[in-house]
């Protein structure tokens, strides 16, 4: 099997962390080009903008963006005008709305445009799925905290307009809830804690309903101390699953399950099944863009009760 050659733009933590060593391991990509005004990566060629990797490398079919979700739509739409196709890291834009000017553009011209959700590759969540399709949800119970300092440090682009804040954690829950529950749920209210100097939240609790009322309660903080802690109970009218350190590890009252035939416990397995799956919709020209997620978080927004919290100083962020 011949690889595709596939362009990285943003060569940011995440890229550096999670795309490069899955497109290292990938059998289906070959990591070609990269754009990056701060630099690349050794051995690959870099670009300062896409409209120069677009003219220069018409080799490329794929490109992947790593960018923060502020600047992504710009990039995304050049691309895609040019007939690359495209993957976006989550979430996939600033706005529902680009994102679905993405997606008419995509189909407009036959290509795919993939808007990726890492933590559905967690190695239980697909047993987990399976395992809630026939059962009755009673509640869901979501804990999501990290501390930001560990997980972002010094990226201010996280607390500007559009970079969600803690929702960026805690929209890997809301993907993951939105794949494994039987049922539709719809924000029905929530307190979100900003600080005085920040655009977006650092903390908040959001509140779901199901078909016949409550059913999903999240705890989301962005100042956690110590080991992260990523958490999905649902109660059901059989059992409990627990599925634990962001869908890695499955529990049915808890006793702990067979993950399947991927059982890594780390988040790389995760981008090795973004890039699989990337493939397979290439083969099959095709596109993957699920918004339920975003809309979970767009509607907390909308509905939520905006709190004052104390100003954020991050003392990883290196002063200009």
């Amino acid at each position: 099997m011949t690889a595709t050659n596939l362009a990285l733009v943003g060569i940011g933590k995440i890229a550096r962390d999670q795309h490069i060593p899955a497109l290292a391991a990938s059998d289906a990509f070959q990591l070609a080009a990269t754009v990056s005004r701060s630099g690349g990566t050794e051995g690959v060629e870099n670009y300062d903008t896409v409209e120069a990797l677009l003219a220069a490398r018409p080799d490329i079919p794929a490109i992947s963006f790593c960018t923060p979700p502020q600047v992504r739509y710009a990039g995304a739409r050049t691309a895609l005008a040019a007939g690359r196709h495209v993957m976006l890291e989550k979430p996939p834009g600033a706005s529902l709305s680009e994102i679905r000017a993405l997606e008419t553009l995509a189909q407009d011209n036959g290509l795919t445009l993939f808007a990726t959700w890492h933590s559905r590759h967690a190695a239980s969540v697909p047993a987990a799925k399976a395992w809630l399709s026939d059962k009755t949800v009673k509640s869901v119970r979501i804990d999501w905290k990290e501390d930001v300092r560990v997980w972002h440090p010094g990226q201010q682009w996280i607390w500007e307009a559009g970079g969600l804040g803690i929702f960026d954690p805690a929209i890997n829950a809301f993907s993951i809830l939105t794949e494994i529950l039987p049922v539709e749920v719809h924000v029905t209210g929530a307190e979100l804690q900003f600080p005085s100097n920040c655009e977006t939240p650092i903390a908040g609790k959001i509140r779901m309903d199901g078909p016949h009322g409550p059913l999903v309660t999240a705890d989301i903080d962005f100042l956690w101390e110590g080991d992260a802690l990523w958490r999905l109970i649902v109660e059901t009218d059989d059992r409990t699953l627990t599925l634990d350190q962001g869908g890695a590890v499955l529990e049915i009252d808890g006793i702990a399950q067979h993950a399947g035939a991927r059982e890594e416990t780390n988040i790389h397995g995760e981008y090795d099944g973004l890039y699989a799956r990337f493939a397979d919709l290439l083969d099959t020209n095709t596109s993957e863009v699920d918004l339920r997620p975003m809309v979970l978080v767009a509607d907390a927004y909308t509905l939520g009760k905006r709190i004052e919290a104390p100003e954020f100083i991050d003392p990883t962020r290196t002063a200009n």
